[in-house]
């Protein structure tokens, strides 16, 4: 069987500034994250001929402030290839739609992007949320979650999560390691939301915001681009800095709905590593650094677990104390902040960092001798996860 991720290549990436309401649009924010990227992979505008994004446009502005036709018109690109769609394979979406454009000959460098202006929506009259404007976005589930208080993201996971603590005896000391491990890292990434020094007694009395999910195990909501360019291998300016795609996982295993899990701890990224693993020779324990999806701190532990760095039930214990998921430790684990520390870059800031990583141009964060990286993303109903190497 022949492997699209065979075929590709990432060729460049860039970010643009990353902060708290930083009064720019999300197209400026898109556009200066398109020319690092470009400038990264030794391209210009003209060799871009595919446009890939998630969500698009999205009824709440700042969870998808820039449309694909509005990035195509600003930076004038002539296309043979286009998609950006509010339904796909969560934030890799983009990423493994382009690598397969790409491996169809439908393309040749495509563009994928993800931009945020969440933290200078939250400012605004109306407040930015996942879920949009009321009656859009979830074909009206919302409704039923509502009377119940289910009125956010953050309540959702607070199921999964007190049923995970239920079942495995699970503590928040224990989920308190993955936070203040991502706290010491972010305070290495001069891009990073939040440096400064969490104790336990900052992250166990933190508010409150849906037991058992406090204010730490929240992601960060800021305004920032990221932007992954793909190339055809082979036909890259810059070898170098081509990161190599060795397998990429996806799917939608279980109910599309947060409320409809089976067990409450199961979610789609099980099956999104099962097909990951599936795809290459590779293994777990080949893995040098890993960026896993931490919208909330209990999305990265269900990733640990899905993707095999430990069992079922075992992901808190496996963050305990950070030893384990620390630069140097066994496992090192969202090297740049995360999420958490680092900000809401929505999945792509992961794949990012997972190629700076294996690039070795991550400075005072670099895992020393990282050569393979796993980046995830998505919670609930959406997975999708990247397998990536060193340029050759």
């Amino acid at each position: 069987m022949h492997l699209f991720e065979s075929d590709v290549v990432i060729s460049g990436i860039g970010q643009s500034a990353v902060g708290r309401r930083l009064g720019r649009s999300g197209l400026d924010l898109t556009v200066e994250a398109a020319r690092v990227a470009l400038a990264d992979a030794g391209l210009t505008r003209a060799d871009v001929n595919g446009l890939s994004a998630y969500p698009s446009m999205h009824d709440d502005p700042g969870f998808g402030p820039v449309s694909v036709y509005e990035l195509k018109e600003a930076m004038r690109l002539e296309l043979d290839w286009i998609v950006g769609m509010p339904h796909s394979m969560g934030q890799f979406g983009p990423i493994l739609e382009g690598a397969m454009a790409i491996s169809s000959g439908l393309a040749d460098h495509v563009l994928c992007y993800r931009t945020m202006t969440e933290s200078t929506a939250q400012g605004a009259a109306s407040r930015s949320s996942v879920t949009g404007r009321p009656r859009a976005s979830l074909n009206q589930t919302i409704e039923y979650f509502m009377p119940y208080g289910l009125a956010s993201a953050s309540s959702w996971v607070a199921l999964y999560m007190q049923r995970y603590m239920h079942e495995f005896g699970a503590t928040r000391e224990q989920f308190a390691g993955l936070a203040m491990t991502e706290r010491r890292h972010a305070a290495l990434n001069p891009k990073a939301i939040y440096r400064a020094e969490m104790t336990l007694d900052d992250y166990l009395g933190a508010r409150m915001i849906s037991d058992p999910v406090g204010l730490y195990d929240c992601d960060a909501p800021i305004d920032g681009s990221t932007v992954i360019i793909l190339s055809r291998k082979g036909a890259c300016p810059r070898p170098e800095n081509a990161v190599n795609v060795e397998a990429a996982g996806a799917g939608m295993r279980v109910s599309a709905y947060w409320d409809q899990s089976p067990d409450m701890i199961e979610m789609a990224a099980t099956g999104a590593a099962r097909r990951l693993w599936e795809r290459t020779d590779l293994r777990p324990s080949d893995v040098d650094v890993a960026l896993l999806y931490d919208g909330f701190s209990y999305l990265a532990i269900a990733w640990l677990e899905a993707l095999g760095f430990c069992g079922r039930g075992e992901g808190a214990a496996f963050v305990e104390g950070g030893e384990r998921i620390s630069l140097g430790g066994e496992l090192p684990l969202n090297t740049q902040g995360g999420h958490l520390s680092g900000g809401r870059l929505h999945g792509f800031g992961m794949l990012h960092e997972a190629c700076l990583q294996v690039r070795g141009d991550a400075d005072r964060r670099q895992v020393s001798g990282a050569e393979l990286a796993v980046a995830s993303a998505g919670g609930g109903p959406l997975a999708g996860c990247l397998l990536v190497s060193a340029p050759a």
